[in-house]
């Protein structure tokens, strides 16, 4: 019970953290006394400083994490980077015991559980799938080597995204659309094409959220230098061609650990086609068009045997919409 109610309470943390560590992972940490209480806890977002999240417990900790149990979403580092270890932290403090929930992956920082247990400290993993699906963007990087790249789609329940005349605004309903909101905030990044940014001139700044992700737009098309992705408000990279490669190799060299594409039909299907597109996140709305622009285009399929499989991750309503979360399989 204490196990499930402490990584209930990570989840929550590590939610928080979402779009504001970027290169680092989401990582939450909480301290609890040796009759379970909790003591001090903390994630780790770099728009307020450098420290890990288990830095910040043991900050708000004080002299209270000796003795105490540390909870942390994930294995705590074993290097100096920007940052001293955070296992060397931990011994210091006079933590008793460590629980962790994911092991770290990334071989430049793994190793800690084994330099904490050396230091006489105790060490469990309990391993939590909830604390690795809400860490799994960065996790995703340090497997593939590029960013989990998440494709939103607002579309009527006959699959199109806009009318015969070209009209989209607005298919789905205010709930969605808020929804949106705290999607992109949880996002390092926001990618369209020169396309839509030329016609629908969006500002990508997530409304009611501090979070500012960068704002990407890729393509050929020359987009008018006071288009609304180019005031002051948060960062803008422009990607002057629609080799999508490149677009790749610049979205690794930046770090990104999660990449909203909020693209049309054209650069969606294609970054799909590609195996770019690892989720894909459908706003349905119960409405018919019977013609219009279709949300997905040729994806160079021809035989049924060669489909794309995705496997449902989550289903919301919102007002009378239906948010559907999926995960390209093999992905």
């Amino acid at each position: 019970m204490f196990i499930d109610d402490a990584y209930a309470h990570l989840y929550s943390l590590s939610l928080k953290g979402l779009g504001v560590t970027t290169p680092n992972p989401n990582v939450s940490a909480a301290i609890y006394s040796p009759a379970g209480e909790l003591i001090a806890d903390g994630f780790h977002n770099l728009t307020r400083s450098v420290d890990h999240a288990e830095i910040v417990a043991l900050k708000s900790a004080g002299s209270l994490a000796y003795g105490s149990t540390m909870v942390i979403s994930l294995e705590p580092c074993a290097h100096t980077g920007k940052t001293p270890p955070c296992t060397q932290a931990i011994i210091d403090a006079g933590v008793a015991k460590v629980i962790y929930a994911v092991s770290d992956p990334n071989p430049i920082a793994a190793g800690g559980a084994q330099i904490l247990q050396e230091a006489g400290i105790a060490v469990e993993f309990c391993e939590s799938t909830q604390l690795t699906f809400i860490q799994r963007a960065w996790l995703h990087k340090v497997a593939t080597g590029r960013a989990l790249m998440i494709w939103k789609v607002a579309i009527t329940i006959d699959g199109k995204v806009a009318a015969s005349d070209g009209s989209s605004k607005w298919i789905t309903g205010h709930e969605s659309r808020e929804d949106v909101q705290l999607l992109r905030s949880q996002s390092d990044a926001i990618l369209i094409g020169t396309n839509t940014a030329i016609i629908d001139n969006p500002h990508l700044i997530p409304r009611g959220h501090s979070a500012r992700p960068v704002r990407i737009i890729c393509g050929g098309q020359e987009v008018a230098p006071d288009n609304h992705i180019f005031d002051d408000q948060a960062r803008t990279l422009l990607v002057k061609d629609k080799s999508i490669p490149n677009l790749v190799s610049i979205l690794r060299e930046e770090g990104f650990n999660q990449v909203l594409v909020e693209a049309g039909p054209t650069f969606g299907s294609a970054l799909m086609g590609s195996g770019n597109i690892d989720e894909l996140v459908i706003y349905q709305a119960p409405k018919l068009l019977g013609s219009g622009k279709e949300f997905v285009r040729d994806l160079g399929i021809t035989s049924l045997a060669d489909h794309l499989e995705l496997e449902l991750l989550s289903v919301q309503q919102f007002g009378t919409d239906i948010k559907s979360h999926y995960r390209v399989k093999g992905h």
